[in-house]
Formats: C-alpha cells, sequence, structure tokens
C-alpha cells in the first residue's frame, strides 16, 4: 500500500501476444484492484521489440511508484533493464510460455495472487547478469538450450507443448561443442551440451537448472552439462524436472561474479529465453543489488521433488480457475 501523501502512480505495460493464455481482463483486473487501493495506472500496450524497455524507462524518470510487466520473459527482461540502478520498483504479472524470474521468485500465474502480491508491496533487491553488454535477470546460455530457444522463436504457436516438442527434435540431432571457460584467471577446457549462466533457479516451466541460486547473493551460478550418451543426457532432463540436477554426475557447477567463454564459431545463444548473437567471445558478469521487484511477502525454500511437484498442481489449479473464469 501506498504511504505517500500524493497520489500514487503505476504503470502497466501488457504485451497482448506473450504466451498463449488470453489476455482479455488483465488490464482490467489490475487497473481495478490498484485503483481501490489509491493508484492512478495508466495502461500501455506493447506493439513491437523495444516498446516495453522505452515504456518502462519513462517510468523510472517521470517517478512512477511501480512498473508492471504484464507478459513473458522477454517482457519482463525489457522493463527490469530499464529499471535497473533506479528506485522503481518492477512487478510482475506472468503472462508468459515460461516465466522463469516470476516462478523463480514465487509470483504465482493466476492473475488474482499476481496482483495481490503488487499490493502487498513487499520490495525485494535482486542482483541482475550481463553478458556483452545486455542484460539478464534469469538464465543466459549457449548450446543446447539455446538451440532449443531458437527453434521455439520460429513457431508459429507457442506453449508449453511447442516447447517440449521442440527439446525433442533438438535432443536428437543436437551435438556438444568445444568451450574454453575462464574463472579467476583459471581457464577451463570442455566439450559440453550446454553451458548456462544462471541468476535464477529455472529456465521457466519448473525446469531447475540451478536450484540453489538465489537472487540476491552477489553471484551467478554456471552450470556445465557435460557431454554423455543418449540415455545420460535424458537423465539430466528427468533431474531438471525434479530438481535434483545438482546431483548429476554430467554437471559442473561454478558460483562466479564474472567470467568468459570462448567458442571456435558462433553459434545459437540466448538471453532469459530469447535467441541472441554473441559471437565467439562471451564475457559475463554479475551486478548485485541492481534491481528492485515487488514479490511475495514469504520466500518458500526450494525442496527437491516436493517443490516442482506442488509447482506443477499450482499450475493446473491457475488454468482451471482461469478456464472457469472464462466461461
Amino acid at each position: 500500500m501506498p504511504t505517500t501523501t500524493t497520489t500514487p502512480k503505476a504503470m502497466l505495460i501488457i504485451n497482448p501476444i506473450a504466451g498463449t493464455r488470453p489476455k482479455q481482463g488483465v488490464a482490467q483486473h489490475v487497473g481495478t484492484r490498484l485503483g481501490e487501493a489509491g493508484y492512478t495506472v495508466d495502461i500501455l500496450e506493447t506493439q513491437g521489440p523495444g516498446d516495453a524497455r522505452r515504456f518502462a524507462a519513462r517510468g523510472a524518470a517521470e517517478g512512477y511508484d511501480m512498473v508492471i510487466a504484464a507478459g513473458g520473459d522477454g517482457t519482463v527482461n525489457q522493463a527490469a533493464s530499464a529499471l535497473c540502478g533506479t528506485q522503481t520498483p518492477l512487478g510482475i504479472v506472468p503472462l508468459g510460455s515460461g516465466n522463469g524470474l516470476a516462478r523463480s521468485l514465487g509470483i504465482p500465474s493466476d492473475l488474482r495472487y499476481a496482483t495481490d502480491i503488487l499490493l502487498r508491496g513487499n520490495v525485494m533487491t535482486c542482483d541482475h547478469g550481463r553478458v556483452n553488454g545486455r542484460d539478464f535477470f534469469c538464465t543466459f546460455g549457449v548450446g543446447f538450450d539455446a538451440a532449443v530457444s531458437e527453434r521455439f522463436a520460429q513457431e508459429r504457436h507457442r506453449g508449453r507443448t511447442t516447447y517440449v516438442k521442440n527439446v525433442i527434435r533438438e535432443f536428437l540431432k543436437y551435438s556438444p561443442e568445444s568451450y574454453a571457460i575462464s574463472i579467476g584467471g583459471r581457464v577451463v577446457t570442455e566439450r559440453a551440451f550446454l553451458i548456462a549462466v544462471c541468476n535464477a533457479s529455472q529456465y521457466g516451466n519448473n525446469a531447475y537448472i540451478a536450484p540453489m541460486a538465489r537472487l540476491d547473493d552477489g553471484f551467478l551460478d554456471m552450470i556445465v552439462v557435460h557431454s554423455g550418451n543418449v540415455l545420460e543426457k535424458a537423465l539430466v532432463g528427468v533431474d531438471l524436472l525434479t530438481g535434483y540436477i545438482d546431483r548429476n554426475t554430467l554437471i559442473e557447477s561454478f558460483r562466479i561474479s564474472s567470467a568468459a567463454i570462448s567458442r571456435l564459431e558462433a553459434g545459437p545463444a540466448h538471453i532469459d529465453g530469447e535467441p541472441a548473437e554473441l559471437g565467439t567471445v562471451i564475457d559475463v558478469e554479475c551486478r548485485p543489488a541492481s534491481l528492485r521487484i515487488l514479490t511475495p511477502d514469504k520466500e518458500s525454500p526450494f525442496r527437491p521433488i516436493i517443490s516442482p511437484v506442488k509447482s506443477f498442481f499450482d499450475d493446473i489449479r491457475y488454468d482451471l480457475r482461469a478456464l472457469i473464469r472464462r466461461q
């Protein structure tokens, strides 16, 4: 709840094409709830690349009390990039296919519950990562996961089923690449299936690539998935969904403040799930305590199997509730 004597302002940025969920009613619900709490709400809809970043930058410059990104990880990334280093907190209403940052923060996909979090006003100061001058808040990666992101971005219809289909297709044909990783003056040469650098714990869709990663510890978690046979790599996929990936024998992890990754040829890369061109030399660093985000009051500790299963059934419950509301 606002504590200032002047009327507080909120900016709601909606991406109308994020994910597969209908967007009808989002603006009305969030606007009405915030209005009842005393906010003046300005609602802006993105029309193309860069709009969310531009809108959020304006919100920070004009002293809005919160800027809310209603969309997927790409929309959240743009808004968050503009708010880094400012006092304006970011609110998230997850509408995307993966919602990696929202899930890592415990922000539910249910519209009512997500709006409740905005109204509580609990602000967490989070870190973010930077790779070759570009910001990421959830994960950055090269290798298999980047190849999947590249293929997924080309699909006309997005959603969980489409994503799984692309994972399977890419898995059957993807060949590991060779990398040189420089961390603290030490160079490690690896032939890896993928390298993920994580600020948050998961890619999205409850796929936990770095279960123990924390958003406010001043470090990034680098996860190297080594090359293995088909069965070993398939088991990595199972461990992604159970939260036991840190115990997998193909996994090596590092906690880093900065690192450099070199590869022979420029291949696929992704930043918060969006395909990116980063070349053959990739510099990555952590920017501590850089972004203020509205989050739940209580942080739920991660527990392997239990946390993923709970999230899975929560998704089903929220989807059913949304379906009933549309009837």
